[in-house]
């Protein structure tokens, strides 16, 4: 049985470059490092977990090109998150596009090839009891 999002995992071919650039989208320092193979950060509401595994270590090492899984991060302003993205060097995937009431999505291409997708979510906000309609 499927229980829920745990750690998502992106490859990178730089790895200094890699935990330079996600330590500044989380503002924070990866919590575990295996040095030159694995980072890991936990951030937002519920700690969830992002890592960076070296591609060399990978089963099949990407193509070059974005993978197609985009995994979508809680935010509560998409537009301001979406510029601070592009801002620290990742390229437009997916513009801001409200999707119906309370959800709106953006998504990017990180500079190592990966989809990084943030979302306002309506529902995200019912089930940690914030609640705040969509601005």
């Amino acid at each position: 049985m499927l229980r829920g999002l745990t750690t998502v995992t992106f490859l990178a071919d730089d790895m200094a470059a890699a935990r330079a650039w996600y330590t500044a989208v989380f503002e924070a320092e990866p919590y575990f490092v295996r040095d030159g193979a694995y980072l890991e950060w936990r951030t937002g509401d519920y700690q969830h977990e992002l890592g960076l595994l070296n591609a060399r270590f990978a089963p099949h090492p990407p193509a070059g090109a974005p993978s197609g899984a985009i995994v979508y991060w809680a935010v509560d302003d998409v537009e301001a998150a979406y510029r601070r993205l592009l801002g620290l060097g990742a390229t437009e995937h997916d513009k801001p596009t409200e999707r119906g009431p309370g959800y709106v999505t953006a998504s990017v291409t990180d500079p190592f090839g990966n989809i990084l997708g943030v979302m306002y979510n309506q529902h995200y906000l019912d089930i940690v009891g914030c609640g705040r309609a969509l601005a």
